[in-house]
C-alpha cells in the first residue's frame, strides 16, 4: 500500500479507524484521510447500513460518497437485523478486497460493539431464544429496564458493569446468554474470540471539548428536524410500523413521538437532543476501554486536527519505507 510518495509497503497493510462520539467530525476526518492515501471507506455505524433511514443517520452526502469509495452504507433492508457478527464477517470481507487493491482501508462510524466485533471477534455465544427474549421485553415493559439490568447484575456483575442500565437490548442478550449457556457473558467472552489478522491497526481517536460537542449535537438535531425527518418518519412509520425497530433509534423515536401526539415538536427536538447528547456520553465510555487509541483533542473538519491526523498515518507508512 502506497502513500503519496511511492513508500513501499510492510508485510500487513494499514488499516486506519476513525471513532469518537457523534457530531465529532468523524466523515471530515475519514474524506481526508482518503484523499491523501488512495483511501475507502467502511461504515461502522449499525443504522446508516439501512436503506431509507437518511435523515436522521447524517450518512456522508451523495458528494461526499463521490470523493472516495463507501462500503457498507444502504446495503441492509429496514426489515431484516443485521448483528454484530453479521457486519464484522461484512466488513471483513470487503477490508480484504480493499487491501487487494493495495488502498487503505478507513473504517469510520460510532458503534462501539461493530468496532469491537470487527477487530477483536465476539465469542459464538448461545443461540438466540426468541421465546426467553420476548419474555425478558415484556419484564422491561412492566417493570423497566433497570429491572434487567438488577438481574444481569446477580448473573454477571461484569457484564452488567458494561452495559447502561437503560440499553435493553444489550440486557436482554446478555441474560440470555448466561441462562442458556449457564456460564458468565464474561467468561464465554474470553473464549474463541476471532481477532481481525492480517492488518496493522491505527486507532485515531476525536475527543472534542464536550461542551463544543453538545453545541453541534443540538444544531445537528435541529437541523434533523428542519431537513425533514419528521416527513421521513412519517413515511417510514405507514410503510413499516411495527416491520423495523429501527423507528426506536436516536431521532427517529422522538420523530414517533412527535408524530403520535405525545410530544410537542418543540419537546421531540429537545428530546432527540437529549438523547443524542447522552449517546454521545455512552460512546465516549465505550470508546475509552478501546486499546491503543491515539486521541486527538478536536474536530475532524478542523485543519490542525485533519493534518495532525495525516502526520500520524504518513509516520506509519514511513516507518514502512526504513523498514
Amino acid at each position: 500500500m502506497a502513500a503519496d510518495g511511492g513508500k513501499t509497503t510492510s508485510a500487513e497493510p494499514l488499516l486506519v479507524v476513525v471513532l469518537g462520539p457523534t457530531a465529532s467530525g468523524k466523515t471530515a476526518l475519514s474524506l481526508a484521510l482518503a484523499g491523501k492515501f488512495a483511501g475507502e471507506i467502511v461504515n461502522c455505524d449499525s443504522v446508516a447500513m439501512y436503506r431509507e433511514f437518511d435523515v436522521g443517520t447524517a450518512k456522508p452526502s451523495a458528494a461526499e460518497r463521490g470523493r472516495a469509495p463507501h462500503h457498507l452504507f444502504d446495503c441492509v433492508d429496514p426489515t431484516q437485523s443485521m448483528t454484530a457478527g453479521e457486519y464484522a464477517r461484512q466488513a471483513r470481507q470487503v477490508l480484504g478486497e480493499i487491501a487487494s487493491r493495495h488502498h487503505l482501508p478507513v473504517v469510520v462510524g460510532g458503534t462501539g460493539l461493530y468496532l469491537r466485533a470487527l477487530l477483536e471477534g465476539l465469542f459464538p455465544g448461545p443461540q438466540r431464544s426468541e421465546e426467553l427474549r420476548e419474555r425478558l421485553r415484556q419484564c422491561a415493559a412492566n417493570r423497566g429496564s433497570k429491572h434487567l439490568h438488577r438481574i444481569l447484575s446477580r448473573l454477571d456483575a461484569a457484564a452488567a458493569a458494561k452495559i447502561h442500565a437503560n440499553d435493553t437490548p444489550k440486557l436482554i442478550r446478555a441474560i440470555e446468554v448466561c441462562l442458556a449457556s449457564r456460564q458468565k457473558m464474561t467468561e464465554l467472552w474470553q473464549e474463541g474470540r476471532d481477532p481481525l489478522r492480517g492488518f496493522r491497526i491505527l486507532r485515531l481517536g476525536l475527543d472534542p471539548d464536550r461542551a463544543a460537542l453538545y453545541q453541534r449535537i443540538n444544531r445537528r438535531a435541529q437541523e434533523m428536524f428542519d431537513q425533514g425527518l419528521v416527513e421521513e418518519t412519517a413515511r417510514l412509520l405507514e410503510k413499516y410500523g411495527a416491520a423495523t425497530r429501527l423507528l426506536a433509534s436516536l431521532g427517529y423515536k422522538q420523530a414517533v413521538e412527535f408524530l403520535r401526539g405525545e410530544l410537542t415538536r418543540r419537546q421531540a427536538l429537545a428530546a432527540a437532543q437529549q438523547a443524542h447528547r447522552n449517546y454521545a456520553k455512552r460512546q465516549m465510555t465505550w470508546f475509552r476501554r478501546e486499546p491503543e487509541v491515539t486521541w486527538v483533542k478536536g474536530f475532524g473538519d478542523d485543519g490542525q486536527i485533519q493534518a495532525e491526523a495525516l502526520a500520524r498515518v504518513e509516520n506509519f507508512f514511513a516507518t514502512d519505507s526504513r523498514g
